[in-house]
């Protein structure tokens, strides 16, 4: 058996056990399946928040466009820790100052695993982006999740947030990027932490694409992390602390994602709902996925779509089978998202 599928049953116990007051009980079979202490079953949807995806089909052999380019690995070193990164440079790199799009992998992936899943690179060749995606390694994390869930990582200058900026500013420095034209993106843990790198860097990042994630100040600790992920309030002051929205924001979720609750997705845009302005809605069909996209704008001028994917798990919409994490059946999260960066630099 795979540790996800054992982990899957650990997360529904903890689940219970929160759900019954019993938060300690609930911490404790986290950190037990986190060490790898867990029993197998079968499992139809893992939680990317701590564990693996279920098995998917493996990667094709053929080559894809993304080949096109180039993609290496490499290390960069800050007061806060040391991270290895892939970066990929598209075919068509010259001397003119290109967008950069920061990826941020959810749990157990890894740079490659992503980068198949999201085909982000093939994209970079079609429009001549650099891609950077920074890697979690099991000693910062058990399951390589990014820890969104910790205060100590959720504030700028600190902890992992420093790392994964220090990396976007080392591209920047190796390479011709346009400052203006600097993204994060991240699924479901590496989601929520996109969502915190838009929030403290507004500076550096134009705008940002969160898919299967959670909001800022969700939680604090594994208790909160794990209401959070069910749809609970949270730290409802935590969440207020983020302040108002300080980038352009895409949001991907399915309405049937197991793992982390839609409405977080809701939550994520709660700053441009307020401003009561702006509404617009959009349905639509693509492959065997309906969705619904809400396009909002905040009192201080950002801009937020909100992409709602019926009957989607959670899982990259659009993605490839090459990956983990990937529902081809939904619109092109990868594309959309894209199309929404470019269309949003930083003034």
């Amino acid at each position: 058996m795979k540790l996800n599928e054992g982990f899957l049953d650990s997360m529904k116990e903890a689940f219970e056990r929160f759900r019954n007051s019993d938060s300690s009980g609930a911490v404790e079979v986290v950190k037990r399946a986190m060490r790898g202490a867990t029993h197998a079953t079968h499992a139809s949807d893992a939680s990317d928040a701590f564990v693996k995806a279920p098995p998917q089909p493996a990667p094709a052999s053929a080559p894809d466009a993304e080949d096109r380019g180039h993609f290496s690995k490499r290390r960069f070193t800050g007061a806060a820790g040391q991270r290895d990164y892939k970066l990929y440079v598209p075919a068509g790199y010259r001397d003119e100052p290109l967008p950069l799009i920061v990826m941020l992998h959810g749990c157990t992936q890894n740079a490659d695993d992503f980068a198949a899943g999201t085909q982000m690179n093939a994209l970079a060749d079609a429009h001549d982006c650099i891609v950077v995606y920074p890697v979690q390694p099991q000693s910062a994390n058990p399951s390589k999740c990014w820890n969104w869930f910790k205060s100590s990582d959720q504030q700028r200058d600190c902890g992992e947030p420093s790392i994964i900026a220090g990396i976007t500013r080392e591209v920047m420095a190796s390479h011709r990027v346009d400052p203006k034209r600097v993204y994060v993106a991240g699924l479901s843990a590496g989601g929520a932490m996109a969502a915190i790198m838009a929030q403290r860097y507004p500076d550096l990042y134009a705008a940002a694409g969160v898919h299967s994630g959670l909001p800022v100040g969700a939680a604090h600790d594994l208790p909160s992390a794990l209401a959070a992920m069910r749809g609970g309030q949270g730290n409802a002051a935590n969440q207020r602390a983020g302040g108002e929205a300080q980038c352009s924001l895409i949001v991907f979720h399915g309405d049937a994602d197991a793992t982390v609750n839609y409405a977080n997705a809701r939550k994520l845009v709660d700053d441009f709902t307020a401003s009561g302005s702006d509404r617009e809605m959009h349905d639509g069909i693509s492959g065997a996925r309906k969705y619904t996209v809400q396009r909002l704008k905040s009192a201080n001028g950002k801009i937020a779509e909100l992409w709602t994917i019926h009957g989607a798990p959670h899982a990259w919409s659009g993605g490839s089978t090459r990956g983990t994490y990937t529902d081809p059946a939904g619109p092109d999260a990868s594309a959309e998202m894209l199309r929404f960066f470019l269309a949003h630099p930083r003034s």
